[in-house]
This record gives C-alpha cells, sequence and structure tokens, in this order.
C-alpha cells in the first residue's frame, strides 16, 4: 500500500432519478480532488436511489449501462477513482451494486449479499467477495447490512485489502420536521456508524463509510412516519486499521457533505505487526460450525 489520500461523501440522492444523482455526484467530484484525494466513495444506490418502486425499470448493465459510462468520464476528468452505489440489471436480475472505476475506466463491481427488510422485494444477493487494485492500495466493498455479518469484512481482509469501503443508506432512525428531531436522528445514526469501527480493528484494514444523507422521496405502500420510508440520517467515518478516527462528519445536522483523511501506509504495518494481529492468530480449523447449517430457532 502507498500513502492515499480518501474522501467520503455523504449525500442524498432522488428515488429512480440516475441523471439527477450523476449530476450531483459530478459537482462533488472537483470538490475531492481540490481536497487532493485520490479516491471518493460514493453511498449505497446512490445512482438510482434506495429500495425505488420503479428499481426494475430504471436498473443498469455493469458496466456496459449509461452511469457507468458517466463515471468513466467524470473519474478520467478529474483523475479520480470511485466507489459509486447502483442498481445493476443482468439477466433480468436486479443486483445492489457497488462499481469502482478510475481513470484507466471500469475495474470492478461488489454485489450485496444479504439485502435487509424490504431490499429483498427489489434485490437478488449475490454470493462472490472480491478485492481490486485501485492504484494506491487494495481495496473491498462491504455493502450497508453485510457489515453486520462480520464474515464478510473479515473475507475482503483475507483477500488482501488495505481498506474496506462500506457504503451504506441506513435507515435508522426516521425523524420530523423539527431540528431536535432530526438532530437525535442525526446522533443516533452517528453513533451507530461508530460502533462499526470495530470492523477496522477486527481485520487491521482501513474502513471507510458514507451514508445516504436526507428523505429521498415517498413509497406509498408504507405509511409515511414507516422505518422502511427512504430516510437515511447521513454521515461519513475514515477509520484507520486500530480503530482510530481519522475524519467524521458533525452529528447535529441531516445534510450533504465530505470528510477527507490519508491513509498513512505505516499505520497498517503497525497494526499488522501487532502480536495479536487476527488475521495471523484466528484458528479457522475450529470455525466450520459458520459454513454449516445456521441452527437459528423461532
Amino acid at each position: 500500500m502507498q500513502e492515499t489520500r480518501i474522501a467520503a461523501v455523504s449525500m442524498n440522492c432522488g428515488l429512480g432519478q440516475p441523471q439527477q444523482s450523476l449530476d450531483a455526484i459530478a459537482t462533488w467530484c472537483p470538490k475531492a480532488k481540490d481536497a487532493g484525494a485520490d479516491l471518493v466513495l460514493f453511498p449505497e444506490l446512490i445512482v438510482h436511489g434506495h429500495c425505488s418502486p420503479n428499481t426494475w425499470h430504471v436498473a443498469e448493465p455493469v458496466p456496459a449501462g449509461p452511469s457507468v459510462r458517466r463515471l468513466e468520464e467524470l473519474a478520467r476528468e478529474h483523475g479520480l477513482v470511485l466507489s459509486v452505489g447502483l442498481s445493476e440489471k443482468e439477466n433480468d436480475i436486479v443486483y445492489n451494486a457497488q462499481v469502482l472505476v478510475g481513470p484507466d475506466g471500469y475495474i470492478g463491481k461488489q454485489r450485496k449479499i444479504h439485502p435487509s427488510r424490504d431490499e429483498v422485494l427489489y434485490y437478488k444477493g449475490d454470493s462472490q467477495v472480491h478485492v481490486f487494485d485501485a492504484g494506491k492500495c487494495r481495496v473491498g466493498s462491504v455493502i450497508c447490512y453485510d457489515n453486520l455479518h462480520p464474515e464478510v469484512p473479515r473475507l475482503v481482509a483475507l483477500g488482501g485489502a488495505d481498506v474496506i469501503l462500506a457504503p451504506h443508506a441506513g435507515r435508522l432512525k426516521v425523524w420530523q420536521d423539527t431540528a431536535e428531531s432530526q438532530r437525535q436522528s442525526r446522533r443516533h445514526s452517528c453513533d451507530f456508524f461508530r460502533e462499526l469501527k470495530l470492523r477496522a480493528r477486527e481485520n487491521a484494514c482501513f474502513l471507510v463509510i458514507a451514508d445516504q444523507a436526507g428523505r429521498s422521496g415517498h413509497v406509498d405502500m408504507y405509511p409515511p412516519d414507516h422505518r422502511n420510508q427512504p430516510n437515511h440520517a447521513g454521515g461519513a467515518f475514515i477509520f484507520g486499521p486500530s480503530a482510530q478516527t481519522l475524519a467524521e462528519s458533525q452529528d447535529e445536522l441531516i445534510r450533504d457533505e465530505m470528510v477527507v483523511a490519508t491513509l498513512d501506509p505505516f499505520m497498517l504495518a503497525e497494526a499488522r505487526s501487532h502480536p495479536n494481529y487476527t488475521l495471523r492468530t484466528r484458528r479457522p480449523e475450529c470455525f466450520g460450525k459458520l459454513v454449516g447449517p445456521s441452527g437459528v430457532r423461532s
């Protein structure tokens, strides 16, 4: 790994409005470049919206679709590696995907493995975990709910990743149109994301989080205050491989924002040289039950 400057953008999007979302992404790219970023993480499903009722119709092939082509143009124009969430369609099946593009074009994609709640109505879960060379570092994406299954970031780490990218569209706490309600929801969301820094420590990887921020719209099949409405309180965080907080967004207002930090390879080497480096001391021969029947009882 080389020293890498990384940006995490927490932003809102509309449901099923990819052109509007891509235009917004285009405004963040020069800001990230001006901040010295090499790589920019955007949230889960930021292009097409989170559980948009027209998901099947707006989903696109990857990498041949128009959204990936636009992202490639932005990456080339600004000399950036971009990680961006969208709805992917392949053989009429839709996946929640995070694509990675760079100045030289498309690099790869990661599909969400565990669709949450009503996401199962729109997306099929995948079963593959990928790690990609992003130039100065190796990265893997762990999409939202997949972060609550610690086996997924562990597989990313075992695949050789230096950085775990964690894009989110977290519906964690609905808020009302008052400043105090929004503040409570924002703080609840930020506290949740701070807990995920354990994934950095467990795997001795950098961890970068970017959540959607704001109300994306209204879904008629749910009451207005239902927890499945696309309301995301937002937040952006960058954690070091020993769970150090390198950058974090404010926890008072629900708004679009960007945080930036430099990832120092010495921090990675220090964490991985520790006597308790988990990827060296773990005993996989004891973990057979992890791939057996779940044994969950109702």
